[in-house]
């Protein structure tokens, strides 16, 4: 009852969990889903209880609809990514991080963005859900860096500008220019302008304060008449609308001051034309887009290519008078046909021949030429293949009567043409050397009544050469011999020797062991050798105990001699050796030297040696008497692998003949006849295969244009290669003719009409104007365009506009001629010159019409109408330019090596070469022309020398040493000491010791107890002389020899050499010639390129080259490595034109080392470059008034330049240039005129833009930031009245992205201090001075003034900012360390050794107490002592030396005589005097 209490008062908290959604489910795709979650009840403490404890009303639900994502609506559905928002400090999002003081490399941030899934079709935002389906959601967030601020960088400024007045008060203005722009929130670019007053002198007479501004011309007005339509619209003009109006512009008087004034205040004697004629505007009209024309493609294939439709438009008003251009006319966009019934389009797959024979010589030929003709190579080469494009076959088609077609229509990559193969290098036959000659045989053993006998010898074949045995050479060879026996006794060994009589020792016998054979050394059985003779036993000794020791006869050697003569017969040795001594009496004695060998004769039988030689197989041929073999046979053929079918079994012959040795041949029966070889054999005759070749191909198109000349090709290919007799190729495989002359010709031309008569501004309008004249003056004149056919028929202008370039000018400005005005004809071209450099050249122009009559027409000097100038100079002077080239040897002392690669060591790499410098030749204009003007080939030849190599050097070797152990086993040196060091790249030393010598070591030994030497594997050798001969290197090669305690398991462990016994000890060491390893292997040099002009800065040359697929050996049984070879040449003026070669083959070990020079230059021969080039644009002119709106004009003229780009180049004629298109840096619309501005007296007002700066990179310590690059330009104030000031523009600076842009570096530099202030300037990494772009923080002091300031005379403000006295001077301080005065400084000069001198000087140094550098002539030193120290006391050591020479004076008066007082006081008050002189006393001292 308490527990139920207790649960009644206690209330539970309980609260709903949810899990998570589960997996949408349904039975449709689309919004119809449902997905379901768990939902239970749980205590507010975590444990789950009953439901009924949370309310139900607040249950929340466990089932949802969703939409249910199925794979196809991966193409409806996908998510759109916003913008990312600014970036934002990591210290702002971060509570308590605070913000860096100082930017260093920019501060770290966060941006981020909104990513939704969305309908891809309309955008309408959807659930997140359906596009994580498929692909996880983009990130919202990522990491970004604000860089630091970067302040505006500006130029310093330009020197002063000339006084903007010449008399009164004026204004200089000097001006800088923006580097780099303010980035990041930087602050802003400081002014660009600074002025000043200037007055160079006061005005003679009265200062003219007004000047005429013409201003800007208005728009193009409609004249009113009742006939406003001018009649130009006539034929070619229906598409112009031309109206001819008129436009005016004010004529204003201003004063200085920039205020307007009466046109009367400005005197001039004729007021600028304020009215002309001009075209109203029209902008360009075009019609509706037309429909789609049909696709081009007229058949369905998914796959293939798509075709292509397009739409016109056509033009109803073309613009005139400035109006906008048209927009384009037509368009076109991808398209596959659409409808039913379309049928499917024709296939077409890639076709290849077969594969050509394999071919090494091409890979050789890319190295060396002479290679190229060789035949019977082998090992990697290359085979190539015919690709072509035929439509595919269909069922009744064979593939052989596929027809080639435009390979354009097959798709996908074509075939490989070529592949690499391998040539198997053939094998020649290998032969052992021959069997000793074997005994006396019957030729034919069961045959004995010829009694004809023969001695053989064989050989063996040692390996399968290529194409069988028929290519070895003969393997047995005949000697006639007598008594010939086909069986004979073999000694197969010796028995133990068996002494006589039964005793221990003593001489014996041998008994032989034998065994019967054939004449083919076979075993037989021995009854068959009854009749021959049995070997004799062999005499032989044992040797008793004190007796001789012998050992063994060795074999008997080869016989010295195949055969014998009257020259030469055949020996044989054998030898013994003496193993023990005789030990005392009664041993028996070791034979003499003479008796340990015994020679006997061998080969005893004539030089009269006969073989059968054998021919090479002929030509199989066809056996008629064999059935036909099955045709299926094949035998894998050599080269490539292919399978090889044969049909027919024929046969092959081949001579066969008797030949005595170094005789030649002889009758057969000289020779063994059961030896003689075959002469006939069978063989597979191969299958014949014809010829086959593809159809022809269509006749390729002629062109659709009117082009004359024209022929159309057609072509077929050779699919299988004739063999074995087969049907040849046909010799025509390619075939053109001309194309049919076209009846219909669709080019175009612009045909222009006559100008019409020149319209001039209505009288009404201009007759107001001064000095106008109603039927005279400017006016504007237009003329009919249109376009033709070539065959002069009418055409669309749109086909003008698109095949006939750019239309031509509809109007031109006019003038009809008053009566006043002179009239000229145009000048006459010049008159020709008899020769150059001689007399002169005229051109002339006369009067027309009244002009004669009208005296001042007739002013010469007004209106000249001759003109004379000298006749041209040419003459040329040669400079030469550029650098000296690399030291080059001439190609004609090279020594080829292997396969046209270079061995360093056989070639001439040293000796006497040339260098080249290139040479210009310049006009009498000092114009760029070409060098065959200055009877030059371009260059300056200069002979040089490139040093040889010289080898490294040792001496001879020296006497061996001692032993370096008496008992046991020791070594014995001997070694060489170097006499010359390598240089210019010779053949290294041997590593060599401390003082310069190289050793060599061998074991020496003596009587020891006996252990086991156990040697270790030899050593590589090692060279210790290096010789220049054939065999270039003498070499040592070492082993380890330990002497080891040896158990029944073998050699265990190392001990002391002296137990082992020396006689036993193996070498340590052997010596040997040996070839020098590894020496260097390098390519030849690679050709020169051809220069190419130099007009292009960045025109360059490559080539690639590729050394053979298969390494080959040089010197060394190291193989070259695989390599390409890469050959990179870039010219332009002055350039360097370069050539390589590189390293095949590393030098190894001791071999001669790599040259270091891999490639070589010399200069480019410089070739003038001609150009069209804009001129420079004229002074703005304001044509009738002082200033106002003008017009500048420049010209399109010839240039010649070196290419370089460094200098403008000079103008030339213009037939230099006729064979270019007249494009001005790759613009074809040359633009010669435009509007300007001229400011008027007084006006403030903007210069023109400067050029572009140098594109600059945000960089922290040279590396980019990747905040891209950017490069700016700027316009800075000019001012000309100080009065006008206030009416300046602002300033304007504008930037642009640019590519390529480097990195500069800021920093700050300083000058020598000068007096209280020096020099402070930020300069940038290139050596410019600037202002901005260097740390305001880190910006050293520039002023160092003392407070209070240094008025006490000698005295000056020091570094440290204190006052200080000028040199000579010492400081004398006040109690509070200030300056109180500046004393001169007593010196005491000590003299030395060899200072003639002993005068006081007052000198002041930096360091008084320092010795100073010596005075001219004078040696020794001199020491400064200064009595004073800073606080203008005197320093303690004045005080002892004052006490010392006190002492010293006591000390006199006590030595000398009292008799000598009177001189004694005198001295004493000298001395006195004179120390207290020296030491500048004060009053108390003295």
């Amino acid at each position: 009852q308490l527990l139920l209490l207790n649960c009644k008062v206690v209330s539970f908290v309980s609260v709903s969990l949810l899990g998570p959604w589960g997996r949408c489910m349904g039975s449709e795709c689309g919004p119809g889903g449902s997905q379901s979650r768990a939902v239970w009840c749980a205590h507010s403490e975590g444990w789950t209880t009953l439901h009924t404890n949370c309310q139900q009303s607040e249950r929340p639900s466990n089932q949802q609809s969703c939409f249910r994502v199925c794979d196809w609506h991966k193409e409806l559905y996908d998510w759109q990514l916003g913008a990312w928002n600014q970036c934002v400090p990591v210290s702002m999002r971060s509570v308590g991080m605070p913000r860096p003081a100082v930017c260093t490399r920019g501060e770290e941030g966060i941006q981020t963005r909104e990513v939704g899934c969305v309908h891809k079709s309309d955008g309408v935002p959807t659930e997140d859900a359906i596009c994580e389906y498929f692909e996880p959601k983009p990130r919202l967030e990522q990491a970004c860096l604000i860089p630091c601020p970067r302040e505006c960088v500006v130029s310093e400024f330009s020197p002063w500008t000339s006084c903007s007045k010449s008399c009164g008060m004026g204004l200089q203005n000097r001006l800088r220019w923006v580097l780099a722009p303010p980035l990041f929130g930087g602050s802003a670019c400081p002014n660009l302008t600074e002025f000043h007053t200037c007055q160079p002198g006061p005005c003679e007479g009265e200062e003219s304060l007004h000047s005429l501004r013409v201003g800007p011309w208005g728009p193009c007005m409609l004249i009113k008449k009742k006939r406003t339509r001018n009649r130009q619209n006539r034929q070619g003009l229906k598409f112009w609308d031309l109206q001819v109006g008129y436009q005016t512009r004010e004529v204003t008087c201003v004063h200085r001051s920039g205020n307007t004034a009466a046109l009367s205040q400005c005197n001039q004697q004729t007021l600028p034309v304020t009215y002309q004629a001009c075209v109203i505007p029209k902008d360009c009209e075009v019609t509706e887009w037309s429909d789609w024309s049909a696709c081009s493609k007229e058949c369905y294939d998914l796959n293939g290519r798509k075709g292509q439709r397009t739409r016109t438009r056509q033009v109803k008003q073309f613009p005139v008078g400035g109006g906008p251009e048209c927009p384009e006319l037509e368009e076109s966009e991808p398209c596959y046909p659409q409808g039913e019934g379309i049928p499917p389009c024709i296939v077409y797959n890639w076709r290849t021949t077969e594969w050509s024979d394999c071919r090494v010589d091409v890979l050789l030929s890319q190295q060396d030429r002479r290679r190229s003709n060789q035949t019977g190579l082998c090992g990697g080469g290359v085979q190539t293949r015919e690709v072509y494009c035929v439509q595919a076959p269909t069922e009744t088609s064979s593939n052989l009567s596929l027809r080639p077609v435009n390979s354009d229509l097959c798709l996908g990559v074509s075939p490989n043409t070529t592949q690499l193969c391998h040539i198997p290098c053939p094998v020649e036959c290998e032969v052992s050397s021959w069997s000793a000659w074997g005994p006396c045989t019957f030729e034919n053993c069961q045959d004995q009544s010829t009694k004809k006998g023969f001695k053989l010898r064989k050989r063996k074949i040692m390996n399968e050469p290529t194409g069988g045995t028929g290519n070895c050479p003969h393997l047995t060879e005949a000697i006639p011999c007598e008594e010939p026996s086909c069986y004979e006794w073999l000694l197969v060994k010796l028995e133990e020797c068996v002494p006589d009589n039964d005793k221990v020792c003593g001489p014996g016998t041998q008994n032989p062991q034998v065994q019967c054979v054939n004449s083919d050394g076979e075993y037989v059985d021995r009854q068959l050798c009854r009749d021959a003779i049995l070997p004799m036993p062999v005499l032989c000794e044992v040797p008793c105990p004190k007796d001789c020791v012998l050992s063994p006869w060795t074999s008997w050697s080869l016989c010295s001699n195949t055969c014998s003569g009257k020259n030469s017969e055949g020996k044989q040795t054998r030898s013994r050796s003496i193993l023990a001594y005789n030990a005392g009496d009664g041993g028996g004695q070791c034979p003499n030297s003479s008796a340990l060998q015994e020679v006997r004769n061998c080969n005893d039988h004539p030089c009269t040696v006969y073989h059968w030689q054998t021919g090479p197989w002929g030509q199989c041929i066809e056996d008629t008497s064999v059935p036909s073999a099955n045709s299926s046979l094949s035998r894998t053929g050599a080269g490539v692998g292919t399978n090889e079918a044969f049909c027919s079994v024929g046969m092959q012959t081949r001579k066969v003949i008797c030949v005595r040795v170094n005789v030649g041949q002889v009758p057969p029966k000289k020779c063994p006849e059961s030896l003689r070889p075959e002469t006939v054999r069978p063989c597979l005759l191969p299958c014949k295969r014809d010829c086959i070749v593809t159809p022809y191909s269509d006749w390729t198109p002629c062109p659709s244009s009117c082009q004359t000349g024209t022929k159309q090709s057609r072509k077929r290919i050779i699919i299988q290669l004739p063999a074995n007799g087969g049907q040849d190729c046909p010799e025509v495989l390619f075939q053109e003719k001309e194309c049919d002359a076209s009846s219909f010709c669709p080019g175009y031309r612009w045909k222009t009409h006559k100008w019409r008569r020149c319209q001039l501004v209505p009288w009404t309008i201009r007759q107001d104007s001064p000095g106008a004249q109603e039927i005279c003056g400017p006016g504007l004149q237009a003329r009919a365009v249109s376009c033709k056919k070539l065959d002069g028929g009418p055409a669309d202008v749109a086909a003008c506009l698109k095949f006939a370039g750019p239309m031509p000018q509809l109007t031109q400005s006019c003038q009809l001629p008053c009566q006043d005005d002179c009239q000229l004809t145009t000048w006459s071209k010049f008159s020709s010159c008899a020769a150059d450099c001689v007399g002169v050249r005229t051109r002339k122009r006369t009067l027309v019409g009244k002009s004669k009559k009208r005296e001042q027409c007739k002013n010469t000097q007004m209106y000249p109408l001759s003109e004379t100038q000298y006749c041209p100079c040419n003459k040329y002077n040669a400079q030469p330019v550029g650098n000296w080239s690399d030291c080059i040897l001439p190609e004609g002392g090279r020594i080829e090596g292997l396969l046209g690669m270079k061995v360093q060591g056989d070639i001439k790499e040293c000796g006497q070469g040339y260098r080249f410098q290139a040479m210009v030749c310049y006009d009498q204009d000092n114009r760029l022309v070409e060098t065959s003007r200055c009877n030059s080939h371009g260059y300056i030849e200069e002979a040089c020398i490139i040093p040889c190599p010289s080898d490294c050097k040792l001496s001879e070797w020296s006497n061996w040493s001692r032993c370096s152990k008496s008992c046991g086993s020791g070594v014995k040196v001997r070694s060489k000491w170097l006499r010359e060091k390598p240089y210019n790249g010779g053949r290294p030393c041997p590593k060599l010791d401390h003082v310069n010598q190289v050793y060599e070591v061998v074991p020496c030994l003596s009587d020891c107890s006996q252990y086991v030497w156990v040697a270790e594997p030899w050593s590589v050798w090692k060279v210790s002389n290096v010789d220049l001969k054939e065999n270039c290197g003498e070499g040592v090669q070492t082993r380890k020899v330990r002497c080891m305690q040896n158990t029944v398991d073998g050699p265990s462990e190392p001990v002391e050499d002296y137990l082992c016994d020396p006689e036993e000890m193996p070498l340590g060491a052997r010596e040997s010639k040996l070839p020098c390893p590894g020496d260097c292997v390098l390519t030849d040099w690679g050709p020169w390129s051809r220069c190419p002009l130099p007009c292009n800065v960045n025109s360059t040359r490559q080539r690639t080259r590729t050394s053979n697929t298969k390494g080959f050996k040089i010197l060394t049984t190291l193989q070259c490595s695989n390599m390409k070879h890469l050959f990179f040449f870039q010219c332009f003026f002055v350039g360097k034109l370069w050539r390589r070669r590189t390293v095949i083959q590393a030098s190894q070990g001791d071999g001669r080392p790599c040259s270091s020079q891999l490639e070589q230059w010399k200069p480019c021969p410089v070739k003038p470059c001609y150009s069209w080039r804009y001129s420079a644009w004229s002074p703005c002119k304001s044509e009738g008034a002082r200033c106002g709106e003008g017009l500048r004009f420049r010209n399109v003229s010839c240039f010649v330049s070196d290419g370089s780009g460094k200098n403008p180049g000079s103008m030339v004629e213009e037939e230099l240039c006729g064979d270019l298109e007249q494009t001005v840096d790759g613009d074809k619309q040359i633009i010669l005129q435009e509007s300007c501005t001229v400011p008027c007296p007084g006006e403030c007002y903007l210069t023109e833009w400067a050029v572009w700066s140098l594109c600059q990179l945000s960089c922290i310590s040279g590396d980019d930031l990747g905040f891209g690059s950017v490069q700016v330009r700027s316009r800075a104030v000019l001012a000309q009245e100080p009065e006008n000031l206030l009416q300046c523009p602002e300033q304007e600076w504008e930037a642009r992205p640019c590519t390529e842009g480097q990195c500069y570096e800021y920093k700050w530099m300083i000058g020598p201090w000068k007096g209280s202030s020096r020099q402070v300037w930020c300069q940038r990494s290139d050596g410019l001075n600037v202002t901005g772009g260097c740390p305001l923080t880190s910006e050293p002091v520039s002023d160092r003034s003392c407070d209070p300031a240094c008025v006490k005379p000698r005295s000056y403000c020091t570094e440290a900012g204190v006052c200080g006295c000028e040199e000579g001077y010492t400081e004398v301080m006040t109690s509070d360390g200030v300056l109180d005065q500046c004393t001169v400084i007593p010196v005491l000069e000590i003299p030395t050794a060899g200072d003639s001198k002993a005068d006081v000087k007052t000198i002041r140094a930096l360091n008084p107490t320092e010795p100073t550098a010596n005075l001219p002539g004078r040696s020794g030193r001199t020491w400064f002592l200064q009595p004073f120290g800073p606080d203008g006391k005197l320093k303690t050591w004045v005080y002892g030396v004052a006490a010392g020479a006190f002492v010293l004076l006591v000390y006199f008066v006590h030595s000398i005589n009292l008799l000598y007082s009177i001189h004694l006081f005198y001295h004493l008050f000298m001395l006195t005097h004179v120390s207290c002189f020296q030491l500048d006393c004060f009053t108390s001292f003295s």
